[in-house]
């Protein structure tokens, strides 16, 4: 589709877009006219692109996926390897989310969101994952979906005025800074500070560091969570840590790129700050209560991650079964072989079963659930099959798989991001270890 008619589209559609969200759902749906889709009894095959007849989504799941979908198809992996080759930020992409009302999708509808649920924000990110971005095209949008949830439930109405229309007119970007050098997921024992230099003064003066910021090359904002009472001067750890959205003021603060093994469009960076002025009307609720509105996007955001990694695997495996098809050696497709077949047969059964959790969990969070087993047990389950998925790709496509050009080498260095990120699978086992299974704490 060209952007003319993209843009007279956005034209004719955008008013009932900002309706509010009482209104059926379908009219939420950002700019594209849904047409109906061909489906088979029960499932699309595993070689189709980006299929919409999934058996447990609901309607307006499968709108966002065919509108999304019809971004995506003008973006194909040779865009994304353009982009991992030169390590440049996929802004025509993003542009165009922005410009077609995407990168507000769980946003309130008052301030150009469209509103849908965490539900709707997986399909999303699977979908762009799916189409061949991975995480070059997911992480560039991933800090919109759940990132600026604490500004939408506890910002005032004064601040979500100020911050929110920019983001999701893609003219402002954001980035998210919690991680430390010294304290990894321990996120109570966060040592960068912000301290008043008087009590009556209207700003705080950050000093501290952050480590695995993506985006910060290119955000001009930042969520930043960070101690404003000593550790030791509080009773329970979870106070004292304060909640700030503000400039990322490049004169203070100094932004050191981590060179990675995947997911080059993306950013991540160091952050190095001392002497950053940062406006009291710049924090977000209450001093001292930032952990408590930290935590209100956690479960969101493993479920998101989640659907990042479905969608690099079901990539993955389409290329696969696509290329085990064409493939022939000692006279027939190599995909005949039962050593090729039934690693792959695993590998999509393995997918679906973490897909059913992670739209679970997208379910009940959706539904009010504050319980992070299902969403943290769906993140690691998504991860570990996408992972085991990627690898088959590779070695199904024998020599080639190692090759760029075919695209699933990239896929497998990606995937390991959401083995990492946000929480290790191993603090998941502890975590359904404590939580579920009633086991000691083993840390």
């Amino acid at each position: 589709m060209q952007k003319t008619t993209l843009s007279a589209a956005l034209r004719c559609i955008r008013q009932p877009h900002r309706l509010q969200s009482r209104q059926p759902l379908r009219a939420r749906i950002p700019h594209h006219t849904i047409q109906p889709s061909l489906c088979r009894a029960v499932h699309a095959r595993a070689t189709d692109f980006l299929p919409t007849n999934i058996p447990d989504w609901t309607e307006s799941q499968r709108e966002v996926r065919e509108a999304v979908a019809k971004i995506c198809v003008n973006y194909p992996d040779e865009y994304w390897l353009e982009r991992d080759n030169d390590k440049s930020w996929p802004e025509a992409f993003t542009k165009d989310l922005a410009e077609n009302g995407w990168l507000g999708i769980c946003l309130p509808s008052v301030y150009g969101g469209s509103e849908l649920g965490i539900s709707e924000a997986a399909v999303m990110l699977q979908t762009i994952a799916e189409s061949g971005a991975g995480q070059g095209g997911a992480s560039a949008v991933h800090m919109n979906i759940f990132g600026l949830e604490p500004v939408a439930k506890f910002g005032t109405d004064e601040q979500k005025k100020r911050w929110l229309p920019p983001l999701i007119a893609g003219k402002e970007r954001a980035c998210f800074g919690v991680t430390e050098p010294n304290t990894g997921l321990d996120t109570l024992k966060l040592q960068s500070m912000a301290a008043k230099p008087t009590p009556d003064a209207n700003h705080y003066v950050l000093k501290g560091n952050k480590v695995f910021i993506s985006t910060a090359k290119v955000a001009e904002k930042i969520l930043i969570l960070v101690r404003t009472t000593p550790l030791d001067k509080v009773q329970k750890p979870t106070q004292g840590l304060s909640l700030f959205y503000t400039d990322l003021d490049r004169r203070i603060v100094d932004v050191t790129e981590i060179p990675k093994m995947g997911r080059a469009a993306v950013d991540t960076n160091v952050l190095n700050f001392d002497g950053w002025k940062v406006p009291v009307e710049d924090r977000v609720g209450e001093e001292g209560e930032g952990f408590r509105m930290i935590m209100h996007g956690m479960n969101a955001e493993r479920i998101l991650i989640g659907a990042e990694a479905l969608g690099i695997g079901y990539a993955a495996l389409r290329r696969t079964c696509n290329y085990v098809n064409d493939r022939v050696v000692f006279g027939k497709p190599v995909g005949s072989y039962q050593g090729l077949q039934h690693p792959l047969a695993e590998c999509w059964m393995q997918l679906e079963a973490a897909r059913l959790m992670i739209y679970l969990a997208a379910r009940m969070y959706d539904q009010g659930s504050t319980d992070g087993a299902y969403a943290n047990a769906a993140k690691y389950l998504a991860a570990e099959a996408t992972a085991k998925t990627c690898e088959r790709a590779i070695l199904s496509h024998g020599g080639m798989g190692y090759a760029k050009e075919y695209h699933v080498e990239r896929y497998q260095r990606e995937s390991w991001i959401a083995r990492i990120a946000p929480v290790s699978g191993e603090m998941i086992k502890n975590y359904i270890g404590q939580r579920v299974l009633g086991l000691p704490k083993s840390y």
